[in-house]
């Protein structure tokens, strides 16, 4: 196990005789440009691993004869299991400091990728993938809160917006490689080779990522945890982002779970290794979530959450046609737009949150992965009983949620100011953030 450096606690503003006080990271900085490409590496690995089932759903169904709704567990189980343990460990990271957490889970989910491939039947590549998700929750809200305490304010969409990147590059790596692989030599040898690809990512992460010098030990008392948690499910706007992190990803679930058996199916029935290459339009996202800090700065972020809404929604009515050209435009907008709004949420919830950065990330991460997991196994469904047109149904509902949710949110801020300015009692309406 290689020696990480944890960060002890420092109290910004803080120096000594003989050296400066330390300043958070910002563009141009050495120090800037190494976290930057390890968290890149992390949300690589993150992505490539979560969903390595998932553009090899086809062939894991046809090798163990099981249904597409069957197959789709092999990913639901991971996100799944992701969803519910990011939270406390999340918790153990405000202990243990964020780089150890996210230094174990990435050796352990790692580990666990290199058993996958060996797995005997459907039943233990689902446990198997369950352990994995586990293990893989350490990483996002730890590198959420260490961003949000290692950068500068002004720096920080475009820092998440990187680490984003880097999930993105990792799910269209980790699909491609995967899908070619497996129509060589099958889809244990695709599984395979995501995991040394990770492999190399978890290298990287642990030479390039720089000590943490802002962390602060928090204790592990559960009641103060609670606390914490409460204060956060009770914040009206950290509800409207995790609400909008949900139900995008749902979105996201059900169309690239499913997306593979429509190509493989007629009157496309495209190969393993040319329906994986459609994940090429990942890049897509790497741009719009990169961008995201630019957009953010123009169109404020309900503007730049109604563009991810509605580019979003054109995708889903665009892949409804049958000419296979239409389809992968209609992935470009599903993807642009998702990458888009998530990285806008995402920020948005790491600079809300005063306190418990790694809860309030956490929560998000949660309700994020568990909208993938509900995606996932709805649309999977959808498509095996009803076809591509009920999966695009489920999705556009997700859609209208998102849509609603932020008109909700440009009411309340109207509110907020109409009674900060004195323009209307506070008596008379509804306290709204």
């Amino acid at each position: 196990m290689p020696s990480v450096h944890t960060g002890a606690p420092v109290i910004p503003g803080a120096s000594t005789p003989s050296s400066p006080a330390p300043q958070p990271h910002s563009p141009g900085r050495p120090g800037y440009r190494r976290m930057s490409l390890a968290l890149f590496a992390a949300g690589l690995a993150t992505f490539a691993l979560l969903y390595s089932t998932q553009a090899l759903l086809p062939a894991i169904s046809a090798g163990f004869g099981v249904t597409a709704g069957q197959a789709s567990w092999t990913v639901s189980a991971a996100t799944g299991a992701l969803a519910l343990f990011v939270l406390p460990l999340s918790a153990l990271s405000e202990r243990f400091g964020r780089t150890r957490m996210m230094t174990w889970s990435m050796v352990i989910a790692v580990g666990v990728g290199l058993l996958v491939p060996l797995a005997p039947n459907l039943e233990w590549l689902i446990v198997l993938r369950a352990v994995q998700g586990a293990a893989i929750a350490g990483i996002p809200a730890s590198a959420m809160a260490y961003l949000a305490e290692e950068v500068k304010p002004k720096a920080l969409v475009a820092a998440i917006g990187l680490f984003v990147a880097g999930n993105s590059i990792g799910g269209m790596s980790g699909r491609i490689v995967t899908g070619w692989a497996a129509q060589l030599w099958g889809w244990r040898a695709g599984l395979l080779t995501v995991g040394l690809m990770a492999l190399a990512c978890a290298v990287a992460f642990l030479v390039l990522l720089p000590r943490a010098r802002f962390f602060r030990p928090a204790s592990l008392n559960p009641r103060a945890v609670g606390r914490t948690v409460a204060g956060h499910l009770r914040d009206p706007l950290l509800l409207r982002l995790y609400g909008i992190g949900a139900l995008f990803m749902t979105v996201f679930g059900a169309v690239y779970t499913v997306i593979g058996y429509r190509l493989v199916d007629e009157p496309f029935s495209l190969g393993q290794g040319v329906v994986g290459s459609v994940f090429l339009v990942y890049l897509v996202g790497t741009v719009s979530s990169a961008a995201a800090g630019r957009l953010v700065a123009r169109a404020g972020r309900r503007g730049a959450l109604y563009l991810a809404v509605t580019t979003t929604a054109l995708g889903l009515l665009l892949s409804l046609s049958d000419s296979l050209a239409a389809i992968l435009a209609g992935l470009v907008l599903i993807t642009a737009g998702f990458f888009a709004g998530h990285a806008v949420a995402s920020a948005a919830v790491s600079r809300t949150a005063k306190t418990g950065r790694a809860q309030a990330s956490a929560l998000y991460q949660s309700a994020y992965y568990l909208g993938s997991s509900a995606g996932g196994t709805l649309g999977a469904l959808a498509y095996h009983s009803s076809g591509w047109a009920a999966t695009v149904g489920i999705a556009l509902l997700a859609v209208v949620g998102v849509a609603g949710i932020t008109l909700y949110g440009s009411h309340a801020a109207r509110t907020a100011r109409l009674v900060g300015s004195g323009a209307v009692p506070a008596a008379v309406v509804r306290p709204l953030r």
